[in-house]
């Protein structure tokens, strides 16, 4: 692959995470639970919070897809690092998704009456398939990228 290439993909994912990280501080403050909270208790609201924590696997999937991206651009994709920067985004997936679902089931069991949050699961469903899609894809990539390695260090022997 082309080192312009893979700047140009880093680039998008740097677009993305800064796009993400401005929806995260921006969105609480005009939709949903936090419209009619003030400034503190918006960022302390149990909802929100978890949120945040669980975007923290988002960013950190990321930086390995920017770190996998660099290593490619370097040539050393059949490299431990980039086995290493695989499995963590699959790891960071597998857990995502559990945390969306987990959120998709706290709104469905306690929304409000007259709340629809049909919205809201719909959503879930969504981010949690495109969740797994990407564990899968980055455990189908880390499978063949070790069939390399086993080779390599056999012929060593």
């Amino acid at each position: 692959m082309k080192r312009s290439s893979t700047v140009f993909l880093q680039l998008v994912i740097a677009l993305v995470g800064a796009a993400a990280l401005a929806l995260l501080l921006r969105l609480p403050l005009t939709e949903g639970r936090a419209a009619n909270l003030d400034l503190f208790h918006i960022y302390f609201d149990p909802f929100i919070l978890y949120g945040y924590l669980a975007s923290i696997l988002f960013f950190v999937a990321l930086y390995q897809a920017f770190k996998l991206l660099g290593y490619i651009g370097q040539n050393k994709l059949f490299s431990q690092n980039s086995a290493t920067a695989l499995r963590t985004i699959k790891y960071c997936a597998i857990t995502l998704s559990v945390l969306i679902v987990i959120a998709g089931l706290y709104i469905r069991i306690f929304h409000a009456e007259d709340d629809d949050p049909a919205g809201f699961l719909a959503l879930c469903i969504a981010a949690a398939f495109i969740s797994i899609v990407i564990a899968a894809a980055a455990a189908k990539f880390e499978r063949h990228m070790k069939k390399p390695q086993i080779l390599k260090s056999e012929i060593q022997r």
